[in-house]
């Protein structure tokens, strides 16, 4: 069976895609739920009513990726610049970081970066950096009304047309 590689796909936005060189040995992923407590609205036990308030989009975070150039002696840099557009806007016009599809063998989510964070801890005897480990926070946005769109995917009966978003 070939080694299938975990990949950060572009689905929309500027940039290239993102592979990682060595997979992920865990990935964490995390959801919370959003409660509302009224506190001027007491139960027998005078704790406060809650209400439901809707899902918060799911984070994960892959860390400890390792990328490593040292047989061919080049930067690492090249790899590190690329991940990096993923929170850095396009420079030029007014553009927002891509939106990207995590894969390793099936499609987990579609996601934004919103935190990256890398260490280089190897080096060649004239600086060159040559090993870099790598962790990036994702988050899960709604595939069928990225962000950046005119037009909200909402269908309810209750929304209103703006005829300004035309």
């Amino acid at each position: 069976m070939p080694l299938e590689k975990a990949k950060l796909i572009i689905v929309d936005g500027d940039g290239e895609n993102i592979e990682v060189m060595f997979n992920p040995t865990e990935i964490s992923f995390s959801r919370t739920s959003g409660w509302k407590s009224d506190s001027g609205n007491r139960g027998e036990e005078l704790l406060p009513k809650v209400n439901f308030a809707g899902l918060q989009p799911y984070r994960f975070s892959l860390n400890k990726l390792i990328y490593d150039t040292y047989e061919t002696k080049e930067s690492v840099m090249k790899y590190i610049n690329n991940i990096k557009k993923g929170v850095n806007a396009p420079t030029g016009e007014n553009k927002r970081p891509p939106v990207y599809v995590f894969t390793w063998k099936d499609e987990y989510f579609h996601c934004v970066m919103t935190k990256l964070s890398y260490t280089l801890n190897m080096f060649l005897s004239d600086g060159t950096p040559v090993r870099a480990l790598v962790d990036i926070d994702l988050e899960e946005v709604d595939k069928s009304n990225l962000p950046g769109g005119k037009q909200s995917a909402s269908t309810g009966s209750d929304r209103q047309e703006d005829d300004r978003l035309g």
